[in-house]
């Protein structure tokens, strides 16, 4: 396979797992890495943590893996964006972001990794209002929190959101956290324990407004307030917009590629003959679970590994089983580490801690008295040990006893 091309579209983590997975599997052809930013690709979730607070410098984001991309032998591109894709004629085009310049790429194999970008809201291009997806975006709103801004605005209390609330607030500076759903995550976590981040929040002297949209922001240059949908005007110095992400496919829009939030993808990450797609952007038919997109970081890794093996496999013929991880995640604020394995489910049952102390285990029951999930607060060797027991598919009582030591 030395004569084979594969690109690899969007320098993601999940893209740079791609490229080292391909290498240490033994492909010897060209590997091209094309990213839209000016860096190499680096880990995103210390931006809203330690990074934003200035307790992480840019060395420390730089992936292990692409410290070098001359030593993997991976063209790595940057500043150039994939602009089309015609699946049937195995080529992709590529606009650079310098000249707009676009250029016609072949490839033997397609690894899709173009990611998510943040979801907008009009008014966002005031001075003073941001996004939080990357490193740029860290740089400029680090030196806005340090020029200690009166009031920070967080609009949405999704993890993102939380997390620079409470970098912002343990930089001292006063926050407002704007939800419009009754209680945070809803779709992610019970609203118990969507509330227990709440009180969380407010426990540190957040200012947390829940049920209520933003109507408008409000500036003429820049921001100066919020106005929410009951008329309320918060004064805001800095507003940061979290309200979740899309998945970047509108290049890939009359591609041939099935497109539904995300690139659609058969059980083994296989999009199309010699495409696969990985990472934020890919939306895959989970055994398990049925159709999912991802967003964690966990998964970016595992997934891009699994999809150049996958790749490899289609011209080598070995079989491949279905990628099936359970899904996880996790959150720091304050000094709280929360971390969830599995999905939720509306049958909620704490088999260590309390919500009140802040400081609990909770599984995830289906209607069929089966673990869907586990949440854990602040255990970490819990949350390991859930991971384990729903991989090993742990029946209910077995993880009651499990985790609830």
């Amino acid at each position: 396979m030395s004569d084979r091309r594969i690109v690899v579209a969007g320098a993601s983590l999940a893209g740079a797992q791609a490229a080292q997975t391909l290498r240490r599997q033994g492909f010897e052809g060209v590997i091209e890495l094309i990213g839209d930013e000016a860096h190499a690709p680096y880990n995103r979730p210390p931006l809203s943590k330690k990074y934003l607070a200035g307790e992480a410098d840019y060395d420390s984001l730089r992936l292990r893996s692409m410290a070098d991309p001359a030593e993997l032998n991976v063209d790595l591109q940057l500043g150039r964006r994939v602009s089309g894709l015609d699946v049937g004629n195995q080529t992709l085009q590529v606009t650079s972001l310098a000249d707009a310049a676009t250029v016609e790429v072949s490839y033997d194999g397609l690894i899709i990794a173009t990611g998510a970008r943040a979801r907008r809201l009009p008014g966002v291009d005031l001075d003073g209002v941001f996004e939080l997806r990357t490193v740029d975006d860290a740089d400029r709103l680090r030196a806005e929190f340090e020029a200690g801004p009166a009031r920070v605005v967080v609009i949405g209390a999704g993890f993102i959101g939380a997390e620079v609330a409470a970098t912002a607030r343990e930089a001292g500076l006063a926050v407002t956290l704007v939800e419009a759903e009754e209680a945070p995550l809803q779709r992610v976590l019970d609203r118990d324990a969507g509330m227990a981040i709440v009180d969380l929040h407010r426990g540190h002297g957040v200012d947390v407004r829940l049920g209520v949209g933003v109507q408008r922001l409000v500036g003429e240059q820049r921001i100066s307030g919020v106005e929410l949908a009951d008329g309320t005007v918060i004064d805001a110095d800095v507003v940061v917009v979290g309200i979740g992400v899309i998945p970047n496919t509108e290049w890939a829009d009359d591609s041939g590629l099935a497109i539904d939030n995300g690139v659609v993808c058969d059980a083994t990450c296989l999009a199309a003959p010699n495409a696969v797609a990985v990472g934020d952007v890919a939306r895959w038919d989970h055994p398990r679970y049925g159709l999912i997109r991802s967003e964690q970081w966990d998964n970016a890794v595992e997934q891009g590994s699994f999809g150049a093996k996958r790749l490899l496999a289609a011209w080598t013929g070995d079989p491949v089983e279905p990628f099936a991880p359970i899904p996880s995640f996790w959150s720091d604020q304050y000094d709280r580490k929360i971390q969830l394995s599995g999905v939720p489910s509306d049958n909620v049952e704490i088999v260590q801690g309390s919500l009140a102390e802040q400081r609990f285990v909770q599984l995830y029951i289906d209607g069929q008295g089966r673990p869907t999930g586990a949440l854990t607060w602040n255990r970490p060797r819990q949350s390991m040990q859930a991971r384990m027991l729903l991989d090993n598919d742990a029946e209910l009582d077995e993880m009651r006893e499990a985790l609830g030591g």
